[in-house]
């Protein structure tokens, strides 16, 4: 008996863009960091890609099970960084990351990011740019917290609310073309799919 799965991309896409989105008009000054940024990275961010990376899990799919699970265990990494250090049950034994191991830990997943960029170029142009749009997010992150550079700090923001957009449009138009059988939002293919 055959099975027919849902495509778990879009939710994991989703997941992500909405949160970056959300999180990086706060780094464009938007407005302070809150609870509204934690617990989407919490919820959407963190849970919504580790379950769309189990699904892929399912599919047979080592690249959306690897990114997914990845990218949803960093929003859960990212807001334990930054709660970790105020919790009455750890204080005050553990200080807020500095700059530099801030630095580190962008600097990392931008490594991660860019190499996870070249298991796409046999995907469409539109996952392309999120995965290269979400690298150099990581990389002026890292240089954002080693020089403490406001101009820097802005100007990442505005990348990252790019970046997350291309995600959200990603999304998308896998939703609705697959609903409608048709390409309603391009994708651009490439000759390699």
């Amino acid at each position: 008996m055959s099975e027919k799965l849902a495509n778990p991309a879009p939710l994991g896409l989703m997941g992500f863009g909405m949160t970056t989105i959300l999180l990086n008009l706060h780094n464009a000054g938007f407005y302070p960091l809150g609870s509204m940024i934690l617990a989407m990275g919490l919820a959407y961010g963190g849970l919504a890609q580790v379950i769309a990376g189990i699904m892929e899990y399912k599919r047979g799919n080592t690249f959306g099970t690897v990114a997914f699970s990845s990218y949803g265990l960093f929003w859960w990494s990212l807001v334990i960084l930054l709660i970790l250090p105020n919790s009455v049950i750890y204080y005050p034994q553990i200080t807020k990351a500095s700059n530099e191991a801030m630095a580190a830990y962008f600097f990392m997943w931008g490594l991660f990011t860019f190499i996870m960029f070249f298991g796409t170029l046999k995907a469409n142009r539109a996952v392309q740019f999120v995965f290269m749009s979400l690298a150099v997010l990581f990389f002026l992150l890292t240089a954002r917290d080693l020089t403490g550079n406001t101009t820097l700090a802005t100007i990442t923001g505005y990348e990252g609310i790019i970046c997350g957009l291309s995600a959200v449009y990603t999304a998308l138009a896998e939703v609705l073309n697959e609903v409608h059988g048709k390409t309603v939002l391009p994708l651009c293919p490439t000759n390699k799919q």
